[in-house]
C-alpha cells in the first residue's frame, strides 16, 4: 500500500439526500447541506506528496485537470471530478464522457504546448519511478509554470487505494476517496465469498500478447493479482513481471482455462481455439477460453473490482447464477 499518504484516509462519500423541509429556516440548512456535500472542500495553502516525493503546494482546490493517464482519468470520474478534465490521452476511453476531452497525449508523450495553452490548475502525471526522459519532460512543464502531481504506475491494489486516496486529497474530496475505496474493498470481498469454498483453483494461461511473440503476466504483476483474488491458479505464475513465452510452454502447462485479454484482434478467442498442436490442452479441448475486458483488466483504476469479477465469471461461472 503507498504509505505517502497514509495518514490520510479518510470517511464517507457524498449523501445527495436533501430534506425538504417547510420554512425558512429549514431551507437555509437544506442550501448548507448542498454546499457542504456536493462540493469540494474550500482549502487554502495545502499540500500533498506526489510519488516523486515532492511536496505540491495548493493556494486552492484545482478547478481544471489534465489527465495524462487513463487509469487516473477513471479515478477522477470515479471521483465525480471528471467534468473538470481538460486534457486527457488517446486511451482515455471509459467513462464514455471521457472521450470528448480533448487529447493533450498518447500516453507516452504529451503536446506540452497544448498543456501550457490550457492553462490547467493542475497536470495529474504518472511516472514509472526510473523514466528519466518522463521526469525531465514533467519538470519542463513545472519550468513553464504548471503544477504537476506525479503519480507512480499501480502495480498492487494497495497502489490503487494510495492512488484514490492522494487524487481526492489533491481535489479536496477526501471523504469521496474513503468512500470509492471501501465501495471497491466491498465488491472485492462479496465476489471473494462466492470463490473461497472451491478447494481446487482451476490451472489458468493468461494471454497479454497473442502469437507471434506471445506474452503472460507471472507473480509481482497487477494481473496476478486479480487471479489470486479471484481464486485461480496461474500457470506462469513461477515467472516474475510479464514475460514472453512460446507455444510449447503453453501446451505443456496444459492449462484448464485460457484468458485472453487481446482486444485488439479479430475474434482473439477463435484465434486461439485453432492455433496449430494446442489442440491437446484441455482448455482448447473443452473451449474453455474467454476473453475478459483488456481495459478493465489491465488498467490500476477503481473498476479492479470489476476486474476480479470478469475472472471470476469465466472460470466459475457455476458461482454465478
Amino acid at each position: 500500500m503507498k504509505k505517502l499518504l497514509k495518514l490520510q484516509w479518510l470517511s464517507v462519500i457524498m449523501l445527495s439526500l436533501i430534506l425538504i423541509g417547510c420554512g425558512a429556516k429549514d431551507e437555509a440548512t437544506t442550501k448548507e447541506d448542498i454546499t457542504k456535500e456536493d462540493q469540494p472542500i474550500e482549502k487554502a495553502g495545502y499540500k500533498v506528496k506526489d510519488d516523486r516525493g515532492i511536496e505540491v503546494e495548493f493556494d486552492a482546490v484545482p478547478k481544471t485537470i489534465i489527465s495524462l493517464q487513463p487509469s487516473n482519468t477513471e479515478i477522477l470520474f470515479a471521483l465525480g471530478v471528471g467534468n473538470q478534465i481538460v486534457g486527457a490521452t488517446d486511451y482515455d476511453t471509459y467513462p464514455e464522457e471521457a472521450e470528448k476531452i480533448e487529447r493533450v497525449s498518447n500516453s507516452v508523450t504529451f503536446n506540452s504546448e497544448r498543456i501550457l495553452a490550457l492553462k490547467p490548475d493542475v497536470v495529474i502525471a504518472y511516472t514509472t519511478g526510473k523514466d528519466e526522459d518522463n521526469l525531465n519532460a514533467l519538470k519542463s512543464l513545472e519550468d513553464a509554470g504548471v503544477k504537476v502531481f506525479a503519480i507512480q504506475s499501480a502495480a498492487s491494489f494497495d497502489d490503487v487505494y494510495g492512488d484514490i486516496e492522494q487524487i481526492a486529497t489533491v481535489m479536496g474530496i477526501e471523504d469521496k476517496g474513503a468512500k470509492l475505496n471501501e465501495d471497491i474493498k466491498t465488491k472485492i470481498a462479496e465476489i471473494q465469498a462466492k470463490v473461497k469454498d472451491v478447494k481446487a483453483p482451476k490451472n489458468i494461461y493468461l494471454e497479454i500478447s497473442p502469437k507471434p511473440d506471445i506474452y503472460t503476466a507471472g507473480s509481482g504483476t497487477f494481473q496476478q493479482e486479480i487471479l489470486n483474488i479471484a481464486n485461480v491458479s496461474n500457470v506462469f505464475a513461477e515467472l516474475q513481471g510479464w514475460k514472453k513465452v512460446t507455444e510449447e510452454d503453453v501446451i505443456a502447462k496444459n492449462p484448464e482455462v485460457i484468458l485472453t485479454t487481446v482486444g485488439y484482434t479479430k475474434d482473439p478467442e477463435a484465434e486461439i481455439l485453432t492455433r496449430d498442436g494446442w489442440n491437446s490442452i484441455t482448455a482448447i479441448q473443452n473451449k474453455a477460453v474467454y476473453y475478459i475486458d483488456n481495459d478493465i483488466t489491465n488498467r490500476p483504476g477503481p473498476r479492479i473490482g470489476e476486474a476480479v469479477e470478469l475472472v471470476a465469471k469465466a472460470v466459475y461461472p457455476e458461482l454465478f447464477k
